[in-house]
């Protein structure tokens, strides 16, 4: 009897011991970010929601969205073709896609109807968003804004045209503007 104890505390000994041993990992399948294939370039205007964000300009609207490259600005337009709000091309600090999930007015309202079923309360669509974070040194303002897209691969175009006309860098999923003179930025003590 102590022979078979001895021999499967062995046996559990080698199989714990070869299971610690250090095993080779293989290179990752998933693309990077060099490999990632371009999205295609977006429309000179889409349809779009302006959400808020812009100073002097705090409900939302529908309208278009435009690239107006002659003045190299990013436009929005309301219902009626004019002008609301533009923001310059060379005042777009970042640039990114964001995408939400948001419950339709219509579940909020069934959801509060009594009833023996599916909970309606539950039902959530995605939203997509084209979110700009912005510093216009023409006026001294800077701020957050988005722009409801109707599909995520508009939202990739839009946010990858605009990050090129802006001269935006990719950095992970966003773009962004790399500091221009990194002398400005360090502080300067005086003896």
């Amino acid at each position: 009897m102590k022979l078979v104890g001895v021999l499967v505390l062995t046996v559990a000994a080698c199989v714990a011991g070869y299971a610690q041993r250090p095993r080779n990992i293989e290179p990752a399948t998933t693309p990077t970010d060099a490999s990632k294939a371009a999205p295609p370039q977006a429309p000179q205007s889409m349809k779009a929601k302006y959400e808020g964000g812009v100073f002097g300009h705090s409900r939302t609207m529908e309208g278009t969205l435009s690239f107006d490259d002659t003045n190299k600005r990013l436009l929005f337009r309301n219902k009626q073709n004019k002008d609301v709000l533009f923001i310059p091309y060379h005042a777009v600090l970042s640039a990114f896609a964001d995408t939400q999930k948001r419950r339709p007015a219509a579940a909020t309202v069934a959801s509060h109807i009594p009833y023996i079923g599916f909970p309606l309360g539950f039902i959530k669509t995605k939203v997509r968003y084209l979110t700009l974070q912005y510093s216009d040194t023409d006026t001294n303002v800077s701020g957050v804004t988005s722009f409801r897209l109707d599909n995520k691969a508009l939202v990739e175009s839009a946010v990858y045209t605009l990050a090129n006309k802006a001269g935006l860098t990719p950095r992970g999923e966003i773009y962004v503007r790399k500091a221009e003179n990194a002398e400005a930025k360090k502080t300067v003590t005086i003896p």
